[in-house]
C-alpha cells in the first residue's frame, strides 16, 4: 500500500495489535527469566543440568517456529494475517497456563515446544500493520510495533520478579514461579478477543491455486541478496540477545552476596527493554529520513562495543546501566531489518517473507540460547558475553560488505 491515506480502522488496528505485542512481551518476559530458577526449584539437578534444561526451555519454542512458520506464512498469505494472531495468542493462553503446573524440566521443555508450534502473534501482527501502512511511514511503524513487544519485555521482568518473590515468601517453593504463568495465561485469552473483535484487516483471502510459488516470487524481488543479508542479520541479532537471556538471572545471582535475586535479575532483564523504548520512536522516524540501512550498521558497532565492559563488570547495576545502553542500540538492529523487508517485498508476500524472517529470528534464538548456556555451563558467564560481542561485530561486517551499493531509499 504506497497510499498516504490510512485505511478505515487502521488506528483501532495499530492500538488493539500494539497492546496485544506488549501483552505477548511481557508475558514472556515475566517468566522466562526465571526458568532457570523455577527449574532449580523442581529437583536436584546440578549446575550443569539447569544451564542445559533452561537453554533447552528457550531453545523448544523456537526450533518449533523454525520449523512450521514457513507453512504459517503461507496460510497469512492465503487467509490473512488477523487469523495466524487469534491462533497464536489463542494457543498460548493454554499452553502458558499449562506450563504453569510443571512437576519436572522435561515438561516444561515439551510444553514449551508446543507453544513454539503455534506461536508468531508479534511477527503476524507486524505483517499486517506493514501491509496496512503507507511506506512512507513504515520505518515508524516498525520501530512502534517492536516498542509494544519491548516495552512488555521492560515491564515483565519486574512484575514477574515482584509476583515471583511475593508469592514465593506467601506459598513457599515453587509455587512464586508458577503465579505468573497462570496471569500471562489469562491475559494472552483476553489478546485474543479484543484482536478477534477489534482488529480489521483489508484482506481478500487468496486459493492456493492462486498464490505466486515462493521461488518465483524471490527471485520477481527487486534486491535478493539485500533480503537474505537481512534474514541472517535478524538470526545473528536474536542469537546475540538469546545468548544472555538463559543465564542472566544466574548471572546476577553468581554477582550477589545474599539480597533478593529475584528482584534484581528481573531489573537487569528489563532494563534493554528501557532503552528500547525510549529511543524506538526517535530512531524510526530518523530510519523514515535517511533509511535503516544506516541505522542498522550504527546500531550493530554500538552493540558489539557494549559487551565489552559486560564482560568485565562484577557488579548487577553496572550490569543493568549497560544494558540500557544495549537496548537503545536494539531499537536500530531488529525494526531497521523489519523496515528493510517491508521497503522491498510485494504486499501479497507479506506473510511468507516475514515467516521465513521469523524463522531466521528462531533458529538465531535455538543457537543463541544453546551457544549461552552451554558456554556459561562449560566455561563462566563472562565469556559468553565475549562471543556474543564478536558476533556482532560480523553482523557489523556481514551488512557493510554485502548490502554496499544499495539505493539511498534503503541505505
Amino acid at each position: 500500500m504506497n497510499s498516504e491515506k490510512l485505511p478505515a480502522d487502521w488506528h483501532k488496528a495499530l492500538y488493539t495489535l500494539w497492546l496485544g505485542c506488549f501483552i505477548t512481551g511481557m508475558g514472556y518476559s515475566m517468566t522466562m527469566p526465571f526458568i532457570s530458577l523455577f527449574i532449580s526449584d523442581l529437583g536436584n539437578y546440578s549446575k550443569l543440568q539447569i544451564n542445559l534444561y533452561s537453554g533447552l526451555a528457550f531453545a523448544m519454542t523456537f526450533i518449533a517456529q523454525a520449523i512450521v512458520s514457513p507453512y504459517w506464512g503461507s496460510l497469512a498469505d492465503r487467509k490473512g494475517r488477523k487469523l495466524m494472531c487469534m491462533r497464536a495468542s489463542g494457543v498460548m493462553a493454554l499452553t502458558i497456563t499449562l506450563t504453569g503446573l510443571a512437576h519436572n524440566a522435561i515438561y516444561i521443555v515439551v510444553m514449551r515446544f508446543i507453544q513454539g508450534s503455534f506461536s508468531g502473534y508479534i511477527n503476524n501482527a507486524t505483517a499486517l500493520m506493514a501491509g496496512e501502512t503507507p511506506h512512507k511511514r513504515s520505518g515508524w511503524v516498525m520501530s512502534q510495533m517492536m516498542t509494544a513487544g519491548t516495552a512488555g519485555n521492560l515491564v515483565g521482568p519486574l512484575l514477574g520478579g515482584t509476583l515471583s518473590s511475593f508469592f514465593g515468601n506467601w506459598l513457599g517453593g515453587a509455587w512464586g514461579y508458577r503465579i505468573p504463568f497462570f496471569i500471562t495465561g489469562v491475559l494472552m485469552f483476553l489478546v485474543f478477543l479484543g484482536t478477534s473483535f477489534l482488529v480489521h484487516e483489508d484482506f481478500t483471502p487468496v486459493s492456493r491455486e492462486k498464490m505466486k510459488p515462493m521461488n518465483e516470487i524471490m527471485k520477481s524481488l527487486p534486491s535478493i541478496k539485500l533480503i537474505v543479508v537481512m534474514f541472517i542479520t535478524t538470526m545473528l541479532v536474536q542469537s546475540s540477545t538469546m545468548s544472555i537471556d538463559p543465564i542472566v538471572s544466574l548471572y546476577v545471582k553468581s554477582m550477589m552476596h545474599g539480597g533478593d535475586v529475584a528482584f534484581v535479575a528481573g531489573v537487569v532483564a528489563a532494563t534493554p527493554g528501557l532503552g528500547t523504548l525510549i529511543a524506538a520512536s526517535k530512531i524510526g522516524h530518523k530510519m523514515d529520513e535517511i533509511g535503516p540501512l544506516r541505522v542498522l550498521r550504527v546500531g550493530l558497532i554500538i552493540g558489539a562495543v557494549l559487551f565489552i565492559p559486560m564482560a568485565l563488570t562484577n557488579s548487577p547495576w553496572v550490569l543493568a546501566v549497560l544494558r540500557f545502553f544495549l537496548g537503545i542500540a536494539s531499537a536500530a538492529m531488529l525494526p531497521a531489518a523489519q523496515t528493510v523487508l517491508t521497503l522491498n517485498t510485494p504486499p501479497e508476500c507479506f506473510g511468507r517473507i516475514f515467516s521465513y524472517n521469523q524463522s531466521f529470528q528462531a533458529v538465531g534464538a535455538v543457537l543463541g540460547s544453546m551457544m549461552g548456556s552451554t558456554i556459561s555451563g562449560l566455561s563462566n558467564y563472562a565469556t559468553v558475553f565475549w562471543v556474543t560481542g564478536f558476533t556482532l561485530l560480523l553482523n557489523f561486517l556481514l551488512v557493510l560488505i554485502f548490502a554496499w551499493g544499495i539505493s539511498y531509499r534503503n541505505k
